[in-house]
């Protein structure tokens, strides 16, 4: 796990002061990996790669990067490929291997295969390559987004890095109207656009080349549905889920898991454990009552596992101490509340461990969100009164949703806004309808200045897959496994590296997705029960009170309850001072107006706070920084 930068002039032509360009941009990664540095440049002074390095696998010195291989190519990685031990003894007769790494791997594998090389890689990752006899460049993201990958495309310069921040002394800080419209939308950019206008993201599954002054990006994996099921399913899931658990243990530091009390963090840390003994874990709670208190669930997980249980206990204070510092390291805001609680664990896990398992893609693959049952409900619904219920696109029978219910009590606010307008439209537009975290946002924001229909368009063209046969559940996974679950790993990526601590996903193996995918909706939601392939398959591992449990909360933040201690007058503070920027996009009036008049806080109050420290740290700041960097190096004209 690392930062990758790097810096390509497309023509050819030397980059001035390549050198220190090269320097603040791996000083801007620093936390990524804080046990080495390397910069390398070619003879023209027109190719220019960093890394800063977070050793965890072969970590003497010979593995450092920028990696030059025995072909003359050059490497920089952030990542883990898991399977490299096989991919090593497959290519050990045509490459000379001089270290233990999975870099070197990587580097003999692309030699070999090129492109096609992607197809063999098991693991998360972002690279860059430069080819330095055919003067050519390639760069690749992993199948789902876990590492991250930003760039610049402008005029003959081509600037890469893994957060944006290090791009950020290259342009002009501006927000994307596109970009900002997404994030309202849906908590976070879903295309290639970021909030940074000029900077994009490399979407997952992606690769882009420069060849002969051609830049190309292209899309080289996506996801169908054609591996081949057996008989026995739960023995096929069983024994799929443990490879990947087991690959994703290969380290050579301390590695431990984050417990926060749900079937999948705990499904992940019963079967680690049976590798890794006396194994940390690590979780985090806030003293309001059991609304917000989950630590007995990973208590008893930790003492099944035999394993070290690291409990933080998040205050107000905690909050307002460290908001400031999560949005810096988020880069642009992203997702909700729950990135801080994952930024304090992390830090606690830092002092122990360098490698965590998480749990992340266990909802968006087996179907964990209660939004799945509510809009399936509805089309049950509506299927019955049209008449139309005994088509094929309804495997759950409708009598095994009634006995559902129950698990939707605390949904009921939501149930009801949700059929309050709209019922019965179109799926597509019912579906958004629910994912959509603007509905409750009208005069806070200067909706004149953005393309609202934008995010719908988005949504739809992704949304009604040109695959007909798709069930009604899995149109919804499909979607968010694709475009809303980046999102989620973003926080996952940036949270853990704020620390210098790599978060590995075992949920997210090529495999198991592929196998997953291809079980029938009725297979995966069994009777109606989220999750239900996943609870049956491995009920055994867990204790029965995490097996059964319908209440998992997701790592909500008493952020009422703050209120009525110093939060309000923290918030006051912030967007007072974005009334008096006079910032695009955001009417401060209103916003404070909302926050005197219901005196709670809401998921748009959230929204708005991110945006204006994520303003007063990257705008305002910014244009003293830039004279600062101007006076260290011609910035590109």
């Amino acid at each position: 796990m690392c930062g990758i930068a790097g810096i390509i002039s497309i023509k050819g032509h030397p980059i001035p002061d390549l050198q220190q360009k090269l320097t603040i941009m791996e000083q801007l990664l620093a936390h990524r990996g804080p046990d080495g540095v390397g910069l390398w440049m070619n003879d023209q002074q027109s190719v220019g790669l960093a890394h800063r390095r977070l050793s965890i696998i072969d970590l003497s010195k010979s593995a450092a990067q920028p990696m030059v291989g025995e072909d003359g190519n050059v490497l920089v990685f952030n990542g883990e490929i898991y399977n490299y031990h096989e991919l090593k003894k497959r290519l050990s007769h045509r490459w000379n291997f001089k270290t233990h790494s999975d870099t070197e791997v990587l580097l003999a594998a692309f030699n070999q295969y090129r492109l096609n090389c992607l197809d063999l890689l098991r693991g998360m990752f972002a690279f860059a390559i430069w080819n330095n006899r055919q003067q050519e460049f390639f760069a690749a993201r992993d199948l789902f987004g876990i590492k991250p990958f930003y760039y610049i495309l402008e005029d003959d310069y081509f600037i890469f890095a893994s957060e944006v921040k290090a791009l950020l002394p290259f342009v002009s800080a501006q927000i994307d109207p596109l970009g900002f419209s997404e994030y309202i939308t849906f908590q976070a950019p879903i295309g290639s656009n970021t909030l940074f206008k000029n900077i994009k993201q490399l979407l997952p599954a992606h690769y882009i080349s420069i060849s002969n002054g051609q830049f190309t990006v292209a899309r080289y994996w996506d996801l169908e549905n054609n591996y081949k099921l057996e008989n026995n399913i739960e023995n096929q899931l069983e024994t799929i889920f443990e490879k990947s658990v087991a690959s994703h243990l290969v380290s050579d530091t301390p590695i431990g898991c984050y417990l926060s009390g749900g079937i999948d963090s705990s499904l992940i840390a019963a079967i680690a454990s049976k590798t890794v003994k006396k194994m940390p874990f690590f979780h985090g709670k806030f003293s309001h009552g059991p609304n917000y208190d989950e630590s007995s669930y990973a208590k008893l997980m930790a003492k099944q596992c035999a394993g070290t249980l690291h409990i933080s206990d998040m205050t107000a204070d905690d909050f307002v101490q460290n908001i400031e510092k999560i949005i810096y390291h988020l880069d642009y805001p992203v997702a909700g509340p729950g990135a801080f609680p994952q930024y304090l664990v992390s830090k606690d896990a830092s002092h122990h461990v360098k490698v965590l398992l998480a749990g992340q893609g266990g909802d968006e693959l087996f179907g964990g969100y209660a939004r799945y049952f509510i809009a399936y409900l509805e089309q049950c619904l509506k299927a019955a009164l049209n008449g139309t219920y005994q088509n094929d696109r309804f495997e759950i029978n409708f009598e095994n949703l009634l006995q559902q219910l129950a698990g939707l009590k605390s949904y009921q606010p939501l149930i009801k806004q949700f059929w309050s307008q709209g019922l019965f439209d179109e799926f597509d537009q019912r579906y958004y309808q629910l994912i959509d975290r603007s509905t409750d946002i009208s005069n806070e924001i200067n909706w004149e200045m953005i393309d609202k229909n934008h995010s719908f368009q988005e949504f739809q063209k992704r949304f009604n897959s040109p695959d007909k046969n798709l069930s009604f559940f899995d149109r919804m996974l499909r979607f968010d496994f694709k475009y809303l679950l980046p999102g989620l790993l973003h926080v996952e990526d940036r949270m853990s590296m704020a620390h210098g601590v790599e978060s590995r996903v075992p949920f997210l193996d090529r495999e198991l997705v592929e196998f997953v995918s291809a079980i029938p909706a009725q297979e995966k939601f069994k009777n109606g029960e989220l999750k239900s392939l996943l609870r049956s398959t491995f009920s055994e591992c867990l204790p029965i009170e995490v097996a059964k449990r319908q209440d998992k909360m997701g790592f909500p933040v008493p952020l009422n309850e703050w209120m009525a201690v110093k939060l309000r007058d923290y918030l006051l503070d912030i967007f007072t001072t974005g009334k008096n920027k006079q910032r695009a996009y955001i009417n401060y009036d209103s916003v404070i107006q909302h926050l005197d008049s219901t005196g709670t806080y809401s998921r748009k109050i959230w929204a708005f706070l991110s945006l204006e420290l994520w303003q007063q740290q990257f705008f305002d700041i910014k244009q003293k920084k830039l004279s600062i960097f101007e006076n260290q190096l011609e910035v590109f004209e």
